[in-house]
């Protein structure tokens, strides 16, 4: 009998010689490539910002209608089965995948880029200025970004639970519109590829980046210098925690993680409020969402068209947060389709956009709460903090003015460290199970398989580490969102269409 053979080389190989052919360049010549990079994007700021403001906003109508329409009502899966997991099990995975360490280091300081670059008329440092940084902060994880996550999902989920498609890929889903040559053929090959790439570089990237977030706490807390060997080090402990949790599966590794986290982070942020400012921290929370709400509109769809000069922090980073979401929308989404068997696409979608969005903004109001208070009430100077070259070297500094500062800091980090492998640990089972040649609506991706992408993206990160060229994939990643975008638009006309031809609305629904 023939043996299978483990993954489909015919779309990761060529992945991968993409991303290696693209970074080694710019590793060479980071600072030309970055400059080059950085002209390209602040061309579609200026060409496109209409457009990423409003593909958030339709991506948001789109979540809605297919919620609360007969859509939203199928279930994906036998509708007599209960779903895999309990909604606190799913909601603290869909939180662990979705906001993942990244909430940690934007939580604490996001608002000082905001502060030191305000809107048009408001005065930077200001305490104008800083509330909306902690409002535009908590922008950023809210509902926009979480639609961009979730919405490939309705048609991933529905071709891997209802139609048993063997194979959990962008292709399979897109064969109803582009029929069986397509998919079969180079264009289907090319919309996996895409996917490919665009999760190698981002999972590479936030590797790299996701780094300093711990080494920059042990080097306050041991006094210590921030070296590369430090680096490597912290990067393997890392590594071996993620690779062990993809290799042991959702339930038994990724689930746990993520639900440990969860009451891990409750327990530290009660801490801080406790221990820190909690009057300040939780008048500072409502003052923050209040203000966010009544700015919603103006954040969500402002260019600042009147505006003569640079764009500020806000539109900028506003386009460029969208664009590098785009880049991880189909890892999330077919993350979120792989475990929500026996959810409705009313229950996936919503607790998509709910629980993360809720997750997101209390971590905010802390954290930044946090950091606030030490800036308007003991002078501390976060603001200048953040202009030196380590902006993450800020984060203990803020954290060790805590009563029992260096246990504050060891449970930053533990935090910290357990998204960072959350995030790394579905990102690394998904690719698996994206290039597996097993049947993913039978079956779970080899380990053995797991192992081997968590060990390509570690390699990768590593040497971009080394010889620079980090900070340019990253707005690479940021420009591969603009494919994506219309992948994802094409994808949510594939889940209405195969339920529509299915008629699934009617029968694959649960008995009331």
């Amino acid at each position: 009998m023939k043996r299978r053979k483990l993954i489909d080389y015919s779309i990761f190989i060529p992945s991968l010689l993409i991303i290696v052919a693209i970074s080694i360049p710019f590793a060479l010549y980071e600072k030309e490539s970055l400059s080059m990079l950085n002209s390209i994007f602040s061309f579609i700021v200026d060409m496109f910002s209409w457009g990423y403001l409003w593909y958030g906003i339709l991506l948001v109508g789109a979540g809605l209608y297919f919620s609360f329409s007969k859509y939203g009502q199928v279930v994906l899966g036998d509708p007599k089965e209960k779903p895999r997991f309990t909604l606190f099990e799913y909601a603290s995975i869909l939180i662990a995948m979705g906001v993942g360490s990244t909430i940690m280091r934007t939580g604490m300081l996001q608002w000082t880029s905001v502060a030191n670059d305000p809107p048009a008329g408001v005065e930077p440092g200001t305490a104008q200025a800083i509330l909306w940084g902690n409002a535009y902060s908590m922008f950023l994880w809210g509902f926009q970004v979480f639609a961009i996550f979730v919405m490939i999902a309705p048609a991933m989920g529905y071709i891997l639970h209802v139609k048993k498609r063997p194979l959990m890929r962008i292709s399979e889903a897109c064969r109803v519109l582009f029929g069986d040559r397509f998919t079969n053929g180079l264009g289907g090959k090319m919309l996996d590829a895409l996917f490919l790439i665009s999760i190698l570089a981002g999972a590479s990237v936030t590797l790299g980046l996701g780094a300093p977030i711990i080494t920059h706490n042990l080097s306050a807390l041991f006094d210590m210098e921030v070296t590369f060997g430090l680096t490597i080090v912290v990067t393997i402990v890392w590594v071996f925690l993620f690779s062990l949790s993809a290799y042991l599966g959702i339930e038994k590794g990724i689930k746990r993680l993520s639900t440990f986290n969860m009451y891990l982070a409750g327990l530290f942020a009660v801490f801080i409020i406790v221990a820190g400012p909690g009057v300040f921290i939780l008048n500072y929370f409502f003052d923050s969402v209040s203000f966010l709400l009544s700015h919603y509109l103006n954040i969500s769809l402002n260019t600042n068209s009147f505006q003569q000069g640079e764009a500020s922090h806000i539109q900028s980073n506003t386009v460029f947060w969208f664009a590098y979401s785009a880049t991880w929308a189909m890892l999330h989404s077919v993350f979120a389709a792989k475990i929500s068997k026996g959810r409705t696409i009313k229950e996936m979608i919503l607790t998509y956009l709910l629980a993360p969005t809720l997750i997101s903004w209390l971590a905010t109001g802390v954290l930044g709460g946090l950091g606030i208070h030490r800036y308007l009430k003991e002078n501390m100077e976060v603001l200048n903090l953040v202009k030196e070259e380590e902006r993450m070297a800020a984060i203990p500094e803020i954290l060790s003015t805590l009563p029992f500062g260096e246990v504050a800091i060891v449970i930053f980090m533990i935090v910290a460290l357990v998204f960072l492998t959350t995030t790394l640990d579905s990102t690394t089972y998904t690719v698996a199970a994206y290039t597996s040649t097993r049947d993913m609506s039978k079956y779970e991706p080899p380990k053995n398989l797991r192992i081997i992408i968590a060990a390509v993206i570690t390699t990768l990160a590593l040497v971009l580490m080394r010889i620079g060229g980090l900070a340019p994939l990253e707005v690479v990643s940021g420009l591969m969102g603009l494919p994506v975008i219309i992948i994802q638009f094409v994808l949510i006309y594939a889940a209405k269409k195969m339920i529509d031809e299915d008629q699934a609305y009617s029968y694959n629904v649960r008995s009331s």
